[in-house]
């Protein structure tokens, strides 16, 4: 049966409910249309972008009448950046919809009835919150400029004045350097036509410590007057590390190696009592409050008494583990970065922890040597990428088979497909499962889930 609605044609929809991923969902004599930027309660038109035997996508022309949880949004750039989705939908009703969320993903995908679900930890602060930062630049007439992508479009950056989910510094900082450049006369780099220089500007900020460090992404060659620059940066007191990459091939990356120009090769941050350093390649959770309730959390479900040998995997710099350190007898931990894991001996040594262990591998791969090394782990703290569990990784988790893990998540869908497969294979079971809102303004949660193994799968 073909779909009731073509490419291009003009609707007019009732937004019913957020989907996974932050379109809104109407629903056409039942046919199913999701609409970007639609708000649960609107009443809008929207223009048919993409149709499917399904389903089909639209894109919001006008809110006709709209809904009683939409507000103005502050941003001056909303909604054309695409760094924020939902700055209009009042918060109480984002951090119910990503509750409701998690929830359907335990229960479609898990295959889960009723979940043991608890509230979600809505954010401490919902402006002003991320403490990393990557801003692409482009050309404009007048020269080059900063901002970030606008939303949908790999190809055109919206120049930015202000944004909200950065610090007055962190506004302040990307400014001069967008002046600088245009003084310089550098030109931007093109990606369409992978011609021009100036790629993108990092900064990252130790929220608790007052410290940033600044990384400079070009294209191959030095082009700049990097005392000039340095000079530059060396103005604001925050600044205690500057990092130059460059970039000579065609993908949008800042992951780099750098060549240190001034100041400190890391900064540090404190998180839960805990110094860590942070380079400029390391992962660190980009709300600085929230990963200390993230934290929390993981401990509080790890129920650890001090006996315990527990797995850190996919463990970055070692926040996580060092975390639980102090409440347990050893942490080994295992991450694919080299860099990170050099972060995570460092900051052992930085707090004094002597019953912590980190190395560099592939999880999938190096759990087994592992687990001939250190023996059988009382619990596993799992904190993945998006994908989730790789299937080797999940495999070689479930064959150690210990007694709790801990599963930190930052995507239900995934989170949901692995505690099923965990269960059916595995025996494991959901115990407990808490969303913490660390990205507001985005369709972005984490979750935070235990699981025990009670019994072997039949």
């Amino acid at each position: 049966m073909a779909a009731p609605v073509r490419r291009d044609q003009e609707l007019e929809l009732t937004i019913d409910r957020l989907a996974y991923g932050g379109n809104g969902v109407a629903r056409l004599n039942g046919f199913v249309v999701f609409v970007r930027r639609g708000l649960p309660g609107d009443r809008v038109r929207a223009r048919v972008t993409k149709v499917q035997r399904r389903h089909a996508e639209a894109l919001v022309t006008e809110v006709l009448e709209p809904g009683s949880q939409r507000v103005d949004a502050p941003c001056a750039h909303y909604p054309a950046c695409g760094g924020c989705r939902f700055q209009d939908l009042a918060y109480d009703a984002q951090v119910a919809a990503k509750h409701d969320q998690v929830a359907d993903a335990f229960q479609r995908i898990g295959g889960l009835a009723a979940p043991p679900l608890e509230p979600i930890v809505p954010a401490d602060d919902v402006f002003h919150y991320r403490n990393k930062l990557e801003y692409s630049f482009t050309q404009l007439e007048d020269g080059p400029t900063l901002g970030f992508h606008k939303a949908g479009r790999w190809d055109e950056v919206l120049e930015v004045e202000k944004c909200w989910l950065t610090t007055d510094f962190g506004n302040a900082l990307r400014n001069a350097v967008r002046e600088w450049a245009k003084g310089e006369r550098l030109v931007a780099y093109d990606q369409a036509e992978q011609t021009g220089y100036l790629r993108h500007l990092v900064v990252r900020e130790g929220r608790n410590t007052g410290q940033a460090l600044v990384q400079l992404v070009t294209a191959r060659g030095e082009k700049f007057d990097t005392a000039h620059f340095v000079e530059l940066m060396r103005g604001f007191p925050e600044v205690r590390s500057l990092h130059w990459s460059e970039n000579d091939s065609p993908a949008e990356v800042t992951n780099l190696p750098t060549k240190l120009l001034w100041g400190e090769e890391a900064i540090e941050e404190e998180l839960g009592g805990l110094r860590f350093r942070v380079r400029p390649n390391a992962f660190l959770q980009t709300n600085t409050a929230m990963a200390e309730r993230l934290y929390g959390i993981a401990s509080e479900f790890a129920a650890l008494t001090g006996e315990e040998t527990v797995y850190d995997l996919y463990c970055g710099i070692g926040t996580i583990g060092l975390t639980l350190a102090r409440s347990a007898l050893t942490v080994w931990g295992i991450d694919v970065s080299e860099e990170s894991v050099a972060c995570a001996l460092e900051n052992a040594d930085l707090n004094d922890i002597t019953n912590a262990a980190f190395f560099a591998g592939n999880v999938g791969q190096a759990l087994e040597e592992l687990h001939g090394r250190s023996g059988d782990p009382d619990v596993v703290v799992v904190d993945p990428p998006r994908a989730g569990l790789a299937g080797k990784a999940l495999r070689r988790l479930g064959e150690i088979a210990a007694p709790r893990i801990v599963y930190v998540s930052c995507n239900p869908t995934t989170l949901a497909g692995d505690v099923k497969r965990l269960r059916d294979d595995y025996g494991y079971e959901l115990l407990r499962a808490r969303p913490v809102d660390m990205f507001p303004h985005t369709p972005h949660v984490e979750c935070v889930a235990l699981l025990e193994r009670s019994q072997a799968p039949v």
